[in-house]
C-alpha cells in the first residue's frame, strides 16, 4: 500500500509519522519552515511517553510525482479547496480518498468535487498540535482514526473498495494507531462532531481551557448544553447519536490534559484563519436548514461573529 497524507500537521504528521515508523510507503504532504525540518531531520515526537524522531518523506504538492493507493486529507477545512486539483493530479483510478477533518459532512462535500473517486468519510481522536516546525507534541495518549463507506456507496463500488479499507485497517493496526473500520460513519463522524465543537465553541468564545469544562460550574454546563443540542439536531438528520452523549462527551473532556484547548480556539488567539464556520456556524446552519431550535449555538455563534 501506498500512501500520501495531505497536511503534516498534528493529525496528518501522527498519521503519516506512525505509519513511517511502522516501515509504511507514506509521504507527507507539506510546505514552509515544517517541510523544511522535516527534510533535515525527520519528524519528531513529544508524547506523555518520552520523546522520537521518525525519519520521513517529504514534499510539496508541486513535487509530488507518484500515485498513490490511500490519500488521507488532514488538512483544516478552510484549505480543502487546495486540495482538490492536488488530488485530481495525483490520484488514480483506484485510488481511495480518506478525509480527516474536524468538519462534519467533508466526505460528502470532497466526493462531489472528486466524481471518478472513490471518497469516504472519517474523524480521528487524538490530541496533538504542532510545537514547532518539526516537532508535534501529543498531549493525550488516545489515538483513534476511524472512516469507512458512506450509505449511499453503491454495492459494485464498496465490494471493490473494502480489501483496500482493511488493508489500511492492518497497517493503521501495525503503526500503533486503533483503527476503527466504521459502518456507520455518518452517525461516527457526528459523534465525533459533537465533542470537538462544543469543545471549539466554549473555549473560543469564553477564552479557556480544558480545565474551565472539567470544573462544575457555567462552562460545563454551557458545553452540556451545546452537546443536547447536536443530540437533537442528529434526530432530525436521522443520524442517531447515543442517548448518553453527554456523559460520553464529558468523559472524554475529563481526560485531558487540562491546559488542552481546541485548534480553533489556538487559531483565534493567535489571529490565524480557523474553522470557526465549519465548526459553529454550520451548526446553526443546519438547524435551520432541518428546522431545530438551537439557542445556544445561535448565541455563541452571534457572539463570535462580533469578536471576529
Amino acid at each position: 500500500m501506498k500512501y500520501a497524507v495531505i497536511g503534516a500537521g498534528g493529525t496528518g504528521g501522527c498519521i503519516g509519522g506512525f505509519l513511517a515508523r511502522a516501515g509504511k510507503d507514506v509521504i507527507l504532504i507539506a510546505r514552509g519552515r515544517h517541510l523544511a525540518c522535516m527534510r533535515t531531520r525527520g519528524l519528531r515526537f513529544e508524547t506523555l511517553d518520552g520523546a522520537f524522531a521518525v525519519p520521513v518523506r517529504a514534499c510539496t504538492m508541486e513535487e509530488y510525482q507518484e500515485t498513490p493507493d490511500v490519500i488521507f486529507v488532514c488538512v483544516k477545512g478552510y484549505s480543502l479547496g487546495d486540495a482538490v486539483p492536488f488530488i485530481k493530479r495525483a490520484a488514480g483510478p483506484r485510488t481511495v480518498v480518506i478525509p480527516i477533518l474536524n468538519i462534519y459532512g467533508t466526505g460528502g462535500a470532497l466526493q462531489r468535487e472528486l466524481p471518478e473517486l472513490l471518497v469516504t468519510d472519517g474523524c480521528i481522536y487524538i490530541a496533538s498540535e504542532i510545537k514547532e516546525p518539526g516537532t508535534i507534541f501529543m498531549s493525550g495518549r488516545i489515538f483513534r482514526v476511524v472512516y469507512g463507506l458512506r450509505r449511499n456507496t453503491p454495492e459494485e463500488t464498496a465490494g471493490r473498495v473494502r480489501p483496500i479499507l482493511k488493508a489500511v485497517e492492518a497497517d493503521l493496526a501495525d503503526a500503533g494507531i486503533t483503527p476503527v473500520l466504521s459502518d456507520q460513519i455518518e452517525r461516527d463522524a457526528l459523534q465525533k462532531f459533537s465533542f470537538v465543537s462544543p469543545m471549539a465553541a466554549v473555549g473560543a468564545c469564553y477564552d479557556v481551557p480544558a480545565s474551565a469544562i472539567q470544573a462544575e460550574g457555567p462552562m460545563r454546563e454551557r458545553f452540556a448544553e451545546l452537546v443536547r443540542e447536536i443530540k437533537t439536531l442528529s434526530g432530525a438528520m436521522e443520524v442517531g447519536l447515543p442517548e448518553d452523549i453527554v456523559e460520553i462527551n464529558l468523559k472524554i473532556m475529563d481526560d485531558l490534559l487540562p491546559t488542552a484547548t481546541a485548534s480553533m480556539h489556538r487559531d483565534i488567539r493567535s489571529g490565524k484563519q480557523s474553522e470557526v464556520d465549519g465548526l459553529v456556524y454550520q451548526v446553526v446552519r443546519l438547524g435551520g436548514q432541518y428546522h431545530v431550535s438551537l439557542p445556544a449555538y445561535e448565541e455563541i455563534a452571534g457572539k463570535l461573529h462580533e469578536m471576529l
